[in-house]
């Protein structure tokens, strides 16, 4: 067991180094946690041995994959309803936009271009396709975007885009059988009895020490989850369908999220986010960049060809459309999720992650920064944000509502 708690204590360490990164460097915890991951890859295996971080651990990739779990229902729990029933032509219109034509578009490029195989190129567009929660929030929170319609909308965009990249990897990659005629079931009761069952039971039996609450959603995750690796699909997909089932009713519970965000966050993702850097293979990266900086253009050229059109049809102007079409291209959390089920599936080889996952990684840094720097709405911001365009970061003056909304900034939800 000595073997055990050092190496947990090591991945704790990487953990803490990416969040003291994260802080400096102000980007997603996310993404710092894959960039320390590919680093310590890289360090421990010239200098101990390939193994050295037991990545393939089983105890290690339980802990991964229920933080993966967590943080899609978390992500599918912060959806606002009401703005989503007020705005949805807009945001299914974005959002389809935003998954259909650039998963078709990166699914060609690499088929035809860069010559991969059918099925990892279609893994390799679904992945691309994928916007990333982790990174518009945050972008929203810096600024105060979050608390607006404009704000609220791309998330709401944001939730139909991620929602197709998860049903299209379920429906493309798990073979059809009965077992999956019994998970569809399963999931259609659970998404319209979950909500019900949870809102009574909780009225009930909530805010004890117990922590009810917590057990029974994270049952309700791990068995669906269960079910649904049984029926040959990935464990997210009812995880987040659940997220949107509760999002009227434990989304509004920020006592509750906090909570859940503070065991997903701070003991889970770390392990499912480090894992992913530690399998990019940074020599196959190397050795082959054109992979990585075609996946990047192809995915930019298509995305802007897409999501512009659709949101200048709903009124946006030049810039705000454009701040769309950017937020909506940077990718990371589901496409890393994609890219690790096909590796952990077969359907693509180490390098074809190793430039996937980069090109993803790149996704998540390039456009958002363009976006703020050139395109940011400044006359939709709120007008605390306006007065103190990074409210809620460390060391900056916000009013107390500005702050407390801040909170969840460097999750990666």
């Amino acid at each position: 067991m000595t073997a055990v708690w050092a190496l947990a204590a090591l991945w704790f360490a990487l953990a803490l180094v990416a969040s003291l990164a994260s802080n400096w460097l102000r980007i997603p915890a996310a993404l710092s946690e894959i960039i320390v991951g590919m680093a310590a890859s890289m360090v421990f295996g010239a200098t101990i041995g390939p193994d050295a971080l037991g990545a393939n651990e089983p105890w290690i990739e339980v802990f991964a994959g229920i933080g993966a779990v967590l943080l899609t229902f978390l992500a599918g729990a912060e959806i606002d309803p009401h703005v989503f029933r007020r705005k949805w032509k807009e945001a299914a219109a974005v959002g389809l936009a935003s998954f259909l034509l650039p998963s078709l578009g990166c699914a060609a490029a690499g088929h035809y271009l860069l010559g991969w195989k059918l099925m990892p190129s279609i893994l390799a567009g679904i992945a691309l396709a994928a916007t990333s929660f982790a990174v518009i929030y945050t972008v929203m929170m810096e600024f105060g975007l979050n608390r607006t319609d404009f704000g609220k909308t791309i998330l709401a965009a944001c939730f139909v885009t991620d929602l197709g990249t998860v049903v299209t990897l379920g429906l493309v990659f798990a073979p059809f059988t009965g077992k999956t005629l019994i998970f569809a079931a399963s999931l259609a009761a659970a998404f319209v009895g979950l909500p019900w069952i949870t809102r009574h039971l909780f009225r009930r039996y909530g805010e004890r020490p117990s922590e009810l609450e917590a057990k029974f959603l994270l049952f309700c995750l791990l068995g669906m989850g269960a079910l649904a690796i049984w029926a040959g699909t990935e464990a997210v997909l009812p995880a987040y369908v659940i997220g949107v089932a509760l999002a009227g009713s434990v989304g509004r519970d920020h006592l509750l999220i906090r909570r859940l965000r503070t065991v997903t966050i701070g003991l889970l993702t770390p392990f499912y986010f480090t894992r992913v850097g530690c399998l990019v293979s940074i020599p196959a990266v190397i050795a082959a960049p054109a992979g990585v900086l075609f996946f990047l253009l192809a995915e930019a050229i298509v995305k802007i060809g897409s999501v512009y059109p659709v949101a200048k049809f709903y009124g946006s102007t030049h810039k705000e459309a454009m701040y769309t079409t950017l937020l909506m291209s940077s990718g990371l959390t589901f496409g890393t999720i994609t890219s690790l089920f096909g590796l952990t599936h077969g359907i693509i080889e180490k390098g074809q992650y190793s430039t996937l996952v980069a090109a993803i990684i790149g996704t998540a840094i390039i456009p958002t920064v363009i976006a703020n720097s050139f395109f940011l709405p400044r006359h939709r911001l709120p007008k605390t944000a306006a007065v103190h365009p990074h409210a809620g970061e460390e060391g900056a003056p916000a009013p107390a509502a500005a702050s407390a909304a801040a909170q969840p900034s460097a999750t990666h939800t």
